[in-house]
C-alpha cells in the first residue's frame, strides 16, 4: 500500500509474529517484495508521501524532538485508552436500550458521517491529508481541527465496533499534531531550529510507535514513505523516546490491548531463553537407573518395596538382553494392580519409547516433554537412539532454570 517493504516486514514481526526465525522472516520478506515490485508496475516508485528536502537537525532541535516523541508517547497512551473508553460506552448504550450490538456501528457511523459534513477531510483513506500536513500545506487552526475531528470520527467508528484500520487515522492524527506543534515551537523559539516538517515527521511515526509499540517498523516507515534520510536521527529518538513513556503508562499496545481485556496473554518482548542456551548433556543424569525386559513384575515389585538405591524414581527406562532402549515405564505402570504378577516388563510397556538427543537444548527437552506428555526422557546420542547415556525429568529443568528465576525475583 505504501510502497515500504522493508517496515512491512518489521510490522509483522513487532505486531504478529513476535518472532525473528527464519521460518517467518524468509515467507513475508519474499512477500513484501513481491508486492511492491507490482506495485511499482503500476503506481511507480515516487514516495507516498513527497515532503521538500529537510536539511541537518542541531543538538538543540534534536532535543526538542526527543522531547516531542515523549510528548506523543502520553498522547499515544490517552488515545488507546480513549478508544476502549468509547468501546465501552457504546456497549453500555447497547445494554441500556435493549438493542441488536449491529446498531452500534450503525450509531458510530452517523457520528462519522456528520463530522465529514463539518470537516470532509476526515472522509476517505486520507493519503493526501498526511502528505499536506507534515509538508506544510495545511497549517494552523485548519490543521489543528483536522486534527480534532479526525480523531473524534476514527475513536467513534472505531469503538462502536466497525471494522477499520490505524495505521493511516495515526499517521494523519500524528502528523499533523507534530506539524503544528512544530510551526508553534519555530515561531516561539527560533533559535533552536525546529523545522515543522520533520516535527510532523516525528509526530507522525511517534504516535504510531507509542501507540502501536513497533518502534523499528515506524521508524523505517517515516523514512521509506518520505526518503527524507536526514529525518531518521529525529525519528529514531523521537519514537524512542515516545515507545519508552507510552510504555510506562500503558503495558499493553492500541493492538493487544482487546486482547488483555479478554484474558489473553500477551509477550510481544524479545528475549533470550535460558533453557534454549543449555544443551541436554550438561543436566541430565548419567546413572540410569533400569529395568530389564524380562523381568517379571514380581520380582520389580519386591526390589521397589526393598527402599535399595534408584527404586524412589518415578519412571525407568526398560533395556533388552543387548542393552538397547525398548521403552519406558512408570512406577505406576509396575504397582499396577491390574497387571499380573507373572508378566514381564515388556508387557506393560504403552508405547514407543520418546527419546532426547544429547545435544539437544534443555528447550528441545522441554518441548518434546510437553507434546508427548511425559515426565521424563532417556538420552541418546545421533546415530545410536536406542543406548541410553542418560536420562532427564521435569525436576531437572525446574532445577537448571532456577537460578534465573530467583535472579530474576
Amino acid at each position: 500500500t505504501f510502497g515500504s517493504p522493508v517496515s512491512a516486514v518489521l510490522l509483522a514481526v513487532e505486531l504478529l509474529l513476535f518472532e525473528y526465525r527464519p521460518r517467518s522472516l524468509f515467507p513475508v520478506a519474499l512477500a513484501a517484495v513481491v508486492a511492491t515490485g507490482v506495485r511499482a508496475i503500476f503506481e511507480g516508485t515516487a514516495p507516498v508521501f513527497e515532503i521538500p528536502e529537510v536539511t541537518q537537525p542541531s543538538g538543540a532541535a534534536l532535543a526538542a524532538y526527543i522531547l516531542l516523541g515523549s510528548l506523543f508517547g502520553v498522547v499515544a497512551a490517552l488515545i488507546t485508552r480513549a478508544t476502549y473508553g468509547i468501546e465501552d460506552q457504546f456497549e453500555r448504550i447497547g445494554e441500556k436500550l435493549r438493542i441488536h450490538w449491529m446498531w452500534l456501528p450503525a450509531m458510530g457511523a452517523a457520528v462519522v458521517g456528520i463530522v465529514g459534513l463539518i470537516e470532509p477531510r476526515t472522509l476517505g483513506v486520507g493519503y493526501d491529508n498526511i502528505t499536506r500536513a507534515i509538508s506544510g500545506e495545511i497549517a494552523g487552526t485548519a490543521l489543528l481541527l483536522l486534527v480534532l475531528f479526525k480523531f473524534v470520527s476514527w475513536s467513534v467508528y472505531l469503538g462502536s465496533g466497525t471494522s477499520g484500520g490505524t495505521l493511516a487515522p495515526l499517521f494523519t492524527i500524528g502528523g499533523g499534531l507534530g506539524a503544528w506543534i512544530g510551526a508553534g515551537l519555530a515561531a516561539v523559539a527560533p533559535t533552536l531550529g525546529i523545522d515543522p516538517r520533520v516535527a510532523g515527521l516525528v509526530g507522525m511515526a511517534a504516535l504510531f510507535a507509542g501507540a502501536s509499540h513497533a518502534l523499528l517498523a515506524s521508524v523505517v516507515f517515516a523514512f521509506e514513505t518520505t526518503r527524507q534520510p536526514l529525518g531518521l536521527l529525529p525519528l529514531l529518538g523521537g519514537c524512542s523516546a515516545s515507545y519508552l513513556v507510552s510504555l510506562l503508562l500503558s503495558r499493553h499496545s492500541i493492538m493487544t490491548m482487546k486482547l488483555a481485556r479478554r484474558g489473553t496473554s500477551i509477550r510481544p518482548e524479545y528475549a533470550i531463553d535460558h533453557l534454549a542456551q543449555v544443551l541436554v548433556r550438561n543436566v541430565a543424569a548419567r546413572d540410569v537407573v533400569t529395568i530389564q525386559a524380562d523381568q517379571r513384575l514380581d520380582a520389580v515389585r519386591t526390589w521397589l518395596a526393598s527402599g535399595a538405591s534408584g527404586t524412589s524414581h518415578q519412571g525407568f527406562p526398560v533395556l533388552d538382553a543387548d542393552g538397547l532402549l525398548i521403552g519406558v515405564v512408570t512406577r505406576r505402570d509396575l504397582l499396577d494392580a491390574a497387571a499380573d504378577g507373572s508378566l514381564r516388563v515388556r508387557d506393560i510397556i504403552k508405547r514407543a519409547p520418546v527419546v532426547v538427543f544429547e545435544d539437544s537444548t534443555l528447550r528441545d527437552a522441554a518441548d518434546q516433554m510437553t507434546l508427548e506428555r511425559v515426565g521424563r526422557l532417556p538420552v541418546v546420542r545421533r546415530g545410536r537412539e536406542r543406548e541410553v547415556v542418560g536420562i532427564i525429568s521435569r525436576s531437572d529443568l525446574l532445577a537448571a532454570h532456577a537460578p534465573r528465576l530467583e535472579a530474576a525475583l
